[in-house]
């Protein structure tokens, strides 16, 4: 499919639905309308669209539905779809000893067609951006990078593809067996070329590349180091896993005498430019750092019930001005593998500690709206329904059965079901309609992926 918008002077019409615009000023429409010129939104607002606007090809009356800006994913490993259901019930560290040796036996191939599993996924939860941490690349398994970017491309999907990496093998003191890793000096050489052949830094690119170490427990010092170092140079944001597990903490007081956190500002990975995957063991100073900072987190609820990692303390994040986003982590590690009822999950976890305001169902849609799209450095074009912003929206059918009796439009997305999904634009273009892809057979990526889980078992 291609990328490129439609043509400025069409125009889709929405009209007389409930708008949830997650604006700075969070403004809702009960019936509004909001008009789509080529990739942009041109007008958002209460009643009826203008009368007088020429070149509709589309005018939608959205009567019993709300409409929100499509959700942002800020972070994942698609190629975990073709190992789903495994290591069931361990904990990260015996769950990661288990699954490596099946994925470092991935390849091109293969990541294709998990890749396209897990982005129709979010597609169909909602899902308008995602960005994806892939960091095993096992000598000849051809290009890994190429295949995902192509695969995500072909469904429509706003993506930021992270170069991610592992240098620390069992042997250095790491987790990840010696096979599955690379050599320092060759991953920061492969990232560099990632970033030259596919970087878009364009306003309505769809297309964005981050370096992306894959933690602590995995990656040497150097490398992060380099990794900052490189990024920098090359204008693209950081990302890696930070303080997900207690393990994780031990690991890294025992290994380099200090906390994750304390880790990552000695090696330039603390900043605007950089977001953390969990951050569930967060201390008070942790908080402060990332808040004075501006490192952003992706929270990820239902990976870190899972893993049986903990909670991570969102709402004290928020309150210090941390940025944050929602994840859905690996298909490994969150079956489902949506990022719609992520919504729920993050509002209802959230509560447990201890107060029912902690997190409410327009906080929860901001953290996987505006919230994303601040993490990933694109809060200017995406997140929010407002003109000028790109045309990346979810409709979501809010009176049927599951949902008709339920009072507020945005407690019925974010307290209900997840609801069915009407129309999906990314850039102003369907890529889901009543709930089905527009762009790729749905049959052919569900036998595409159940087969390249069957080879990859084979191979392990």
């Amino acid at each position: 499919m291609s990328t490129l918008p439609p043509p400025a002077d069409e125009r889709i019409v929405i009209e007389n639905a409930a708008i949830a615009t997650v604006d700075a000023a969070d403004n809702e429409y009960t019936r509004g309308h909001v008009v789509i010129a080529g990739n942009r939104i041109e007008s958002v607002g209460e009643g009826p669209a203008p009368q007088w606007l020429q070149g509709v090809v589309r005018r939608i009356n959205a009567e019993g539905h709300l409409v929100t800006p499509g959700l942002v994913n800020t972070h994942h490993h698609f190629y975990q779809w073709i190992t789903r259901g495994l290591a069931q019930d361990n904990i990260l560290f015996d769950w990661l000893v288990a699954l490596y040796p099946t994925w470092a036996r991935i390849d091109d191939k293969l990541v294709h067609a998990a890749a396209q599993g897990s982005a129709a996924a979010l597609l169909k939860s909602g899902c308008t951006t995602a960005s994806d941490h892939h960091y095993v690349f096992p000598q000849g398994g051809g290009d890994i990078l190429g295949a995902e970017i192509e695969a995500v491309a072909e469904l429509g999907m706003r993506f930021t593809a992270l170069r991610g990496s592992m240098d620390r093998s069992k042997k250095d003191g790491g987790l990840p067996p010696d096979h599955a890793v690379e050599k320092t000096e060759d991953i920061l050489i492969a990232s560099e070329a990632a970033v030259d052949r596919y970087h878009d830094a364009s306003f309505d690119s769809m297309l964005q590349i981050a370096i992306a170490p894959c933690s602590p427990f995995s990656v040497s010092t150097e490398l992060m180091r380099e990794a900052a170092v490189l990024a920098r140079r090359k204008g693209v944001r950081l990302h890696t896993h930070g303080s997900e597990t207690a393990e994780e903490e031990q690991f890294c007081k025992e290994l380099f005498g200090m906390g994750p956190t304390d880790y990552f500002e000695s090696t330039g990975w603390l900043g605007e430019d950089v977001w953390m995957a969990h951050c569930v063991h967060m201390n008070d100073s942790d908080i402060a750092k990332f808040a004075e900072t501006g490192t952003g987190v992706a929270h990820c609820p239902s990976s870190n019930a899972r893993l049986a990692a903990g909670i991570a303390r969102v709402p004290d994040m928020l309150r210090a001005g941390v940025p944050v986003g929602l994840g859905v982590d690996g298909t490994a590690s969150n079956e489902s593998g949506e990022l719609g009822t992520e919504l729920r999950n993050a509002l209802l976890i959230n509560r447990l500690h201890g107060y029912p305001d902690a997190l409410t169902g327009r906080k929860a849609l901001r953290l996987g709206t505006m919230g994303g799209a601040r993490v990933l450095g694109r809060q200017n074009e995406i997140g929010s329904i407002e003109v000028g912003k790109l045309a990346d929206l979810a409709l979501w059918k809010v009176d049927g059965i599951m949902h008709s009796s339920i009072a507020d439009p945005v407690a019925a997305l974010t307290l209900g079901a997840l609801p069915p999904l009407a129309l999906l634009l990314v850039n102003g273009r369907p890529v889901v309609e009543n709930g089905n892809l527009t762009t790729v057979n749905e049959d052919r990526i569900a036998k595409a992926a159940a087969d390249a889980a069957r080879e990859l078992a084979a191979r392990a």
